[in-house]
């Protein structure tokens, strides 16, 4: 009987020291990192603080904390292993920068910046790493400074009226003056000069000529655009300090301006007269002109759109406009994910077209990606994949050598075998060996094409919602199979793999293929009567999207039917990446 007691007693030891040993783990490994929500002001020579901090607060003396600016290797300050990592600082830091430490045990640290310049103004990311775990928060930092109140001052008559000047100092960067009277009217000013003090500070003097004897007061404001801000003062001008007006001065003015309406209305008489008869002969003559520049319009944007479709079709692997265009070059693939390989966090539908996260309240960065079922060891092959509320989570896509280890920290780079575009809590990013280089859009992509050709080493991505250029990837070096690679890192993200038409289908494939086949012959034909008809003025080879011409070919590119020295405007010199 003791036996048995002493065992159960050795179990729960053994199971409290587990547990001991996991939740402080947990603990430490799951934070958030945020800054300050308005913008950090600061005065040029000046010194500006740059604060984050942890949730939940957890001591920050052991982490790797780094300030950056739009580049993770453009270092404004590096704190590891307890010390300032003064190797990868910047050089137009150096020397300037201090670690606020006195509330590390509260999860709180900042970074002081000393001597503040312009070129200080930006944004800053600041990076708090502990292990495999890092978070981080964008901080905004504004160099401006608010002067001096205006000081206004009468100077005297001039120019038949009464001379105000205003001064001011200290403002950063130059204020805007407005001069403004008793109702809040804006005044021109005479002059206005901007001087530079010391420490990169402006100076600022603006003079006013007041003629009007009952306007009482003036008020001279200067505002910061940086900040929003605006100091003023005001002066009340009696009407004694105005020049007394000779008499006689109204009398001959009132009569100048009768002599002048008089003249004025003989002479419009005289002109309607002549416009009358000139009229019906200019509308003919009009009329005439719009219909040859009508006719000039619809033959020069029919040549010119053969000119377009021909070249494009010549020189497509340098183009990176018109993915609908694009896709004629390349084998549509249905994609199918690969249950093996998802992660057990990710939910894959029974039709394996759609993958989405179990548990959308973990903040994990961790691996939580998925392979497709079938790799891609030749040809070129393009997919598309839907995007749901992508715009506010964690995601990246692409595709991934097969001999990629998906274990452990590992980098999305191509010397890894990966190629992937993707958002991060800091925007969207194309990420390459040297880091990640940012991405930009009009409208945020909802729906991404992926086009590989294999044997030319290209994998490129477009926003197929409005059928414009991401990201390529040029001179890739591949070996082996390639496989569409999906990665859900964190929030409440989808993605959807449309069942697009493959060779290899069958009959049901050649049936679909047919028809489309045939609807687009039947757009055509009925594009082409309407073009004879003139009731088309514009490109007819435009893709059925709608999308504008882009931007054009390189000269030598080899597409015939081109006039000597004519450059087309819609194909870029190629490179090693493009961005859009």
């Amino acid at each position: 009987m003791s036996n048995c007691c002493k065992h159960a007693l050795l179990r729960h030891v053994t199971c409290l020291y587990a547990l001991a040993q996991l939740l402080p783990r947990a603990s430490t490994e799951q934070f958030r990192v945020f800054g300050p929500s308005d913008p950090i002001v600061a005065a040029p020579g000046g010194e500006a603080i740059l604060p984050c901090f942890l949730s939940p607060a957890v001591n920050v003396e052991k982490m790797e904390l780094r300030w950056f600016r739009s580049r993770f290797s453009e270092a404004v300050f590096v704190y590891r292993d307890q010390q300032e990592q003064k190797q990868e600082q910047m050089a137009e830091y150096s020397g300037r920068t201090s670690l606020v430490k006195d509330q590390f045990h509260q999860g709180k640290a900042a970074v002081r910046i000393g001597n503040v310049q312009e070129s200080d103004s930006g944004i800053y990311v600041c990076f708090f790493r502990q292990g495999l775990f890092y978070e981080e928060a964008i901080l905004e930092l504004k160099v401006a400074g608010m002067g001096s109140v205006p000081e206004v001052h009468i100077t005297g008559t001039e120019d038949g009226g009464v001379g105000v000047v205003c001064r001011t100092s200290g403002w950063y960067p130059k204020p805007q003056v407005q001069w403004r009277d008793g109702r809040g009217e804006n005044l021109p000013a005479s002059s206005e000069t901007h001087t530079e003090e010391a420490e990169g500070l402006f100076s600022m003097e603006s003079t006013l000529v007041v003629r009007d004897r009952f306007l009482g007061t003036v008020t001279c404001s200067t505002f910061n655009p940086t900040l929003g801000q605006e100091k003023a003062m005001a002066i009340f001008i009696p009407e004694p300090f105005f020049p007394q007006a000779s008499p006689w001065i109204p009398a001959f003015a009132m009569s100048m301006t009768t002599m002048g309406l008089l003249v004025l209305g003989s002479s419009c008489f005289l002109r309607r007269e002549q416009c009358a008869k000139l009229q019906v002969h200019q509308e003919l003559e009009n009329l005439w002109r719009e219909q040859e520049e009508l006719k000039k319009t619809k033959e020069d944007a029919l040549k010119t759109a053969y000119r377009r479709k021909a070249a494009y079709m010549a020189a497509w692997r340098k183009a990176q406009l018109y993915a609908d265009w694009r896709r004629e070059h390349f084998q549509s693939w249905s994609v199918t994910l690969n249950p093996d390989t998802a992660h057990p966090i990710l939910d894959i539908s029974q039709d394996r077209r759609r993958v989405t996260r179990k548990d959308t309240t973990m903040c994990l960065d961790d691996l939580f990606c998925v392979l497709g079922m079938e790799g891609i060891s030749s040809g070129r092959r393009y997919w598309e994949v839907e995007i749901r509320r992508g715009d506010s989570s964690k995601w990246t896509l692409g595709v991934c050598r097969e001999d990629v280890e998906r274990k452990g920290f590992y980098s999305e780079c191509p010397k890894k075998g990966v190629w992937t575009v993707g958002r991060s809590n800091s925007g969207y990013w194309a990420y390459i060996d040297s880091g990640r280089a940012s991405l930009s859009f009009r409208q945020a992509p909802q729906r991404v094409g992926v086009f590989v050709d294999y044997s030319e080493g290209d994998i490129s991505f477009y926003n197929m919602s409005e059928m414009s250029h991401i990201f390529s990837f040029h001179k890739a070096s591949f070996s082996g199979t390639l496989f569409p690679y999906f990665r859900l890192k964190s929030g409440d993200v989808s993605m959807i793999l449309s069942s697009l038409e493959h060779d290899s289908d069958g009959e049901e494939g050649e049936e679909k293929g047919k028809r489309r086949r045939k609807g687009r012959k039947g757009r055509r034909g009925k594009r082409k009567k309407r073009e004879k008809k003139g009731k088309r003025l514009f490109l007819p080879f435009l893709n059925e999207s709608g999308n504008p011409p882009g931007e054009g070919l390189t000269p030598g590119s080899g597409v015939v039917d081109s006039p000597p020295g004519e450059e087309f405007p819609f194909l870029p010199h190629p490179g090693d990446a493009f961005l859009l």
